[in-house]
């Protein structure tokens, strides 16, 4: 017995680190990584950012005529109205605005994500649609977290941290009026769908529709093929999630 409990009692003196392994197993989950990098952002939103000045909306989630399109963030100004999109990924990033797939890559594992900017795109516009307004009032950016590095040449709208703030302060010339901020907020608030579980889910669900059944089980991503390169399958072709190493979801191509 001594040593049984000398043994719980060392487990219990080191109780943090268990929980810093529990949090970081967490972290490899999809959807709480991605749910972790956008509290990141909206902390550092809301600290950064006057509120006199920007007004910060989160997740919210609009209708549209093929189903739904979720928003990080939205950040509404006088400056613009500013279309966040946020990536939490760590290793090397590569690609270019007209790329339609970015490279991540950690250490020899690579794998391939839709071009953000792309994804962004359609929330630019749909609130472009839906608040009326001119190109040059909604602005998009795409914004990483989590320790990533970009090897290629990446546009400004595409940034690191605490770039974003950066990025949105260094627009300074009005292109909306004092009323117009208001009566955006006013829009965004009646336009959206009522936040929680149920509105991700059907989200998520119509996505996948949209994808006609080519989108990832596990985290609505879409599926990409690949090409087996070791093992007993190695040379055979399989539909593997494009969120990888995240997540690992594959699916085999029918013959």
């Amino acid at each position: 017995m001594p040593v049984l409990e000398s043994v719980l009692s060392v487990a219990v003196s080191f109780w943090w680190l268990w929980l810093i392994a529990l949090l970081i197993l967490l972290l490899r989950v999809p959807a709480i990584k991605g749910w972790f990098g956008e509290r990141l952002v909206e902390v550092s939103l809301r600290l950064s950012l006057p509120s006199d000045v920007y007004q910060v909306c989160h997740d919210i989630t609009l209708p549209t005529q093929d189903g739904s399109t979720q928003v990080d963030h939205v950040v509404v100004s006088p400056y613009g109205v500013f279309v966040v999109e946020t990536k939490n990924m760590r290793g090397w990033i590569f690609g270019s605005e007209r790329d339609a797939w970015w490279t991540q890559k950690i250490y020899r594992r690579s794998h391939r994500f839709q071009n953000p900017l792309r994804q962004s795109f359609k929330h630019v516009a749909v609130l472009r649609e839906l608040l009326e307004l001119p190109e040059n009032a909604v602005i998009s950016v795409v914004v990483f977290v989590g320790g990533s590095e970009f090897k290629t040449p990446m546009p400004p709208n595409v940034t690191y941290g605490l770039g974003l703030v950066r990025f949105i302060k260094s627009h300074t010339t009005p292109v909306l009026s004092a009323q117009q901020v208001p009566d955006i907020l006013q829009r965004l608030d009646a336009a959206a769908l009522a936040p929680g579980r149920e509105t991700r889910k059907q989200h998520v669900a119509r996505l996948r529709e949209r994808l006609d059944g080519d989108a990832c089980p596990r985290c609505g991503k879409a599926l990409v093929e690949r090409t087996a390169r070791k093992g007993m399958r190695a040379g055979q072709r399989f539909l593997g999630c494009s969120g990888y190493p995240a997540c690992r979801y594959t699916r085999q191509i029918a013959s």
